[in-house]
């Protein structure tokens, strides 16, 4: 399992390098990849403000025999459980509660207070849609990318139909450029 970089035309935030934490584009680059069909899925989470997942980020991981864990907004993993049906597992982490997010995004000293107050709107408006998601997993500790959803997924590969599913995930149900139908 490897976990897929996404894309933003935010500026890196402290010590974020470009291929490592996030592809980094301008908001024309991110535009022109729109354009071009690059993309897996993409959103303007804020005015201006693209992600997506890149489907080289994809095909990447996949050519590793990886089996690709995706860490999304609530948008753009009801897209990709939209594209992949059951040969996916979507899990949605949630905060032990808003009042904790705010202290976590506060403690990290990267976002400007309005910034965060952005980010807790879309955080209390994203948590209504928890239950459209596969499973649910709190998330108590402030790791960036938690455990229990690695083990979710384990556990989900574990049986005969969804071993299947996992090989339809990465070879299955694409066309020859191994890219989703």
């Amino acid at each position: 399992m490897e976990f897929s970089i996404s894309a933003t035309c935010r500026a890196p935030r402290g010590k974020e390098i470009h291929g490592k934490e996030y592809y980094f584009f301008t908001a024309d680059e991110f535009r022109k990849r729109i354009e071009n069909k690059e993309f897996l899925e993409w959103e303007e989470v804020y005015p201006g403000c693209y992600y997506g997942t890149l489907l080289s980020e994809i095909d990447r991981i996949w050519a590793k025999g990886h089996t690709v864990l995706f860490d999304v907004d609530v948008v753009g993993g009801l897209n990709i459980k939209k594209k992949f049906g059951d040969n996916a597992l979507s899990i949605f982490i949630q905060p032990p509660s808003v009042e904790v997010l705010r202290q976590r995004l506060t403690g990290r000293g990267t976002d400007a207070p309005e910034k965060i107050e952005q980010r807790l709107a879309k955080a209390e408006y994203e948590m209504t849609f928890a239950d459209k998601f596969d499973t649910i997993t709190l998330r108590p500790h402030q790791q960036h990318r938690p455990a229990e959803p690695r083990r979710a997924a384990l556990h989900r590969r574990g049986t005969e139909r969804d071993a299947g599913a996992e090989a339809e995930i990465r070879h299955g149900g694409h066309r020859e450029s191994g890219r989703p139908q």
